[in-house]
């Protein structure tokens, strides 16, 4: 078994697709960790903002979080109508795609790109949060973990949706137990108490009151909060990676994953005001998530309060999985139509688009070294992707309803657009309210991708222009035969194959050799015994030796400059340049020689002509001599 079959898998076939597929006990810690992780960090964004208030800010989470469940809901139904319209996968592209066009769906594009980076970056900070919570010791290694486990994710993910499901289903199920044993222990108490229980660990002490009241300061923290609906979107974006009904299995999946959010959400507010828990200050000493403060008041510090915080970190750095899983399903329908590399097309040994999963960790991987791996920093950018690609949605579904106009297209129509409408509202109140602290950066991304979309999508249809054929081949009538010209470094095995093989295309071969005073003289001496004494006996024209001068050194550029005016002196002869290459026989050789064969071949493709060819010369490396490989032919440049 290859190291790279144990770190990822052995290739699925085509014919394994079907048992790859899950149903919602798979799909909800698939495509639900993030919507589920959230409120781990939803509630604890927003009272980072209440802070300035001290114990009075706690008198508006439960108003706040309302407003928010309220708004999951809204969408949650919205979602519901999308899947069961595009059962294809009706993410936010591909519904205004259909319904708005080409610009608004790359507009939901780019909003979605942005909201999954940042979902991955966000979900592994924030569970390494959790963990310095519990071990405080570890806060001058948060960068370090943050990278770690993107690492992990990342490799999970590469061995297929399947395992990946398996593999986070006992961490989510974990974590929403301990929540719900948490807000169950925690209601019991405050009913035993009177509505004011006392906490069994005490609770770091509440700041000082510094700032007022304000609608501003509320409408951040309101903001702040809407974190916890990213990720609802994601069932709708791969209900094809559920078995069959797929429908009804994605509808299921999201049914649950809605409704133990907006339980979460709603327990962890009252608690929260309850016990009077106040956040501390992200990023500095003394720092508890709020989770930890509350697991700590309701049970203690004792083993179960491990076991949750062990729960939290999992599931809040596994989060990132639901990035993983989408990200690829939308880079994928993207290239579909010519806005992104063809490359995010094709899947993987394991059935996974793996050039989607590997472009998302490098991405997550630099924003957390941007910002460090601190949370906090990374909340202001969060959100505004998400509920941009909501409203266009939503937008996108009610004229979908209305094109239709099946039975109780106005009830659709009218939950799609009620949708679209409170979300439009929560984007320009998340963009206001966070411009300043960094949500400007995404509004600046955004457009970016998009230019992006547009160059990629000119560049395909250029080259499609420029190589359609619609006419007939033309035999070649037969005449002057190609020039030859194979760059020779020293007389070697690999040398004499080159030259072999370019007797076979032309008579007229030209060696060149860069003279840089190693091999030259060497070479000439030679060139004389090995060279034209074999082709004087077969009666054959003698190969020309040319010397190149080089007095800096260089090796590419003068063998360059030569096949450019050799082509420019003869105009209508074809030039192959036979590129003779040593073939380690092992992969970590590779890195052992200077590899200026592939250097010259691509400076070849970059500048020359259509009537340059290339022809790699391969010598096997241990092959027994005599038994040299055919030299293969590379494209035209």
């Amino acid at each position: 078994m290859s190291f790279l079959d144990l770190l990822i898998g052995k290739p699925l076939a085509n014919t394994e697709e079907r048992a790859e597929q899950i149903g919602p006990i798979q799909g909800i810690p698939i495509f639900g960790l993030d919507a589920l992780s959230s409120a781990a960090y939803g509630p604890e964004a927003a009272l980072t903002l209440l802070i300035p208030l001290g114990l009075l800010g706690l008198h508006y989470i439960i108003p706040i979080s309302a407003a928010i469940i309220a708004l999951l809901l809204i969408v949650y139904f919205s979602y519901r109508q999308t899947i069961a319209a595009y059962p294809g996968g009706g993410g936010s592209y591909t519904v205004a795609r259909y319904n708005l066009g080409a610009r608004p769906s790359l507009l939901a594009a780019a909003a979605l790109i942005t909201d999954y980076i940042l979902t991955a970056a966000v979900g592994i900070s924030a569970g390494v949060g959790a963990l310095i919570s519990a071990v405080p010791s570890l806060q001058p290694h948060t960068l370090s973990l943050c990278l770690g486990i993107l690492v992990v994710v990342t490799i999970v993910n590469l061995r297929g949706v399947r395992e990946a499901g398996l593999v986070f289903m006992l961490p989510t199920y974990l974590f929403v137990g301990t929540l719900l044993i948490i807000i169950a222990g925690g209601l019991i108490r405050t009913l035993i108490s009177g509505g004011h229980p006392a906490p069994v660990t005490p609770l770091p002490p509440p700041p000082p009151v510094t700032e007022a009241v304000t609608y501003w300061l509320l409408l951040k923290v309101f903001s702040s909060g809407c974190t916890a609906l990213t990720g609802v979107e994601a069932v709708s974006n791969g209900v094809k990676a559920f078995r069959e009904p797929a429908v009804k299995n994605a509808q299921r999946t999201l049914t649950i994953i809605i409704f133990l959010l907006a339980m979460l959400l709603a327990g962890i507010s009252y608690l929260v005001k309850a016990f009077g828990i106040v956040a501390t200050e992200p990023g500095k000493p003394g720092y508890q998530s709020i989770l930890s403060m509350l697991t700590s008041a309701v049970f203690g510090k004792g083993f179960f309060y491990y076991v949750t915080i062990a729960s939290i970190l999992l599931v809040l750095s596994l989060s990132a999985n639901t990035a993983f899983a989408d990200f690829p399903r939308l880079c994928r329908a993207i290239a579909q139509n010519n806005y992104l590399p063809h490359a995010f097309r094709f899947r993987g040994r394991r059935l996974v688009y793996s050039y989607g999963i590997l472009t998302l960790a490098i991405l997550t991987a630099l924003l957390l070294i941007a910002f460090r791996g601190i949370t906090d920093r990374l909340i202001p950018l969060y959100a505004v992707g998400a509920f941009l690609a909501f409203t266009l949605s939503q937008a996108g579904m009610v004229v979908h309803w209305y094109k239709k106009r099946g039975p109780h297209w106005r009830k659709s129509a009218f939950v799609n657009g009620l949708g679209a409408f409170v979300t439009g509202i929560t984007v320009c109140v998340v963009l206001v309210a966070k411009f300043v602290e960094g949500a400007w950066i995404t509004l600046l991304f955004i457009p970016m991708l998009v230019m992006f979309f547009g160059f990629v999508r000119r560049h395909y249809h250029y080259v499609r222009v420029q190589t359609l054929c619609k006419e007939r081949v033309q035999p070649a009538n037969p005449g002057a035969p190609p020039l030859a010209v194979v760059p020779i470094d020293r007389w070697s095995r690999i040398a004499k194959q080159a030259i072999e093989f370019a007797t076979r295309l032309t008579p007229e071969i030209i060696a060149v050799h860069v003279d840089t005073g190693e091999h030259s003289e060497l070479l000439r001496a030679t060139w004389e015994r090995w060279v034209e004494a074999g082709f004087t006996e077969s009666g054959r024209p003698t190969p020309e030796l040319l010397m190149l001068p080089s007095p800096y050194r260089f090796i590419i550029l003068p063998i360059l400059q030569y096949v450019l005016d050799l082509s420019e002196k003869h105009p209508q002869r074809r030039i192959v340049v036979v590129i003779p290459e040593l073939v380690e026989g092992r992969w970590y050789e590779y890195f052992l020689h200077n590899q200026r064969g592939r250097l010259l071949e691509w400076s070849l493709q970059v500048r020359g002509n259509e009537r340059i060819f290339t022809v790699s010369a391969p010598y096997y490396l241990g092959e027994h001599p005599g038994s040299g490989h055919e030299p293969k032919l590379s494209k035209r440049v």
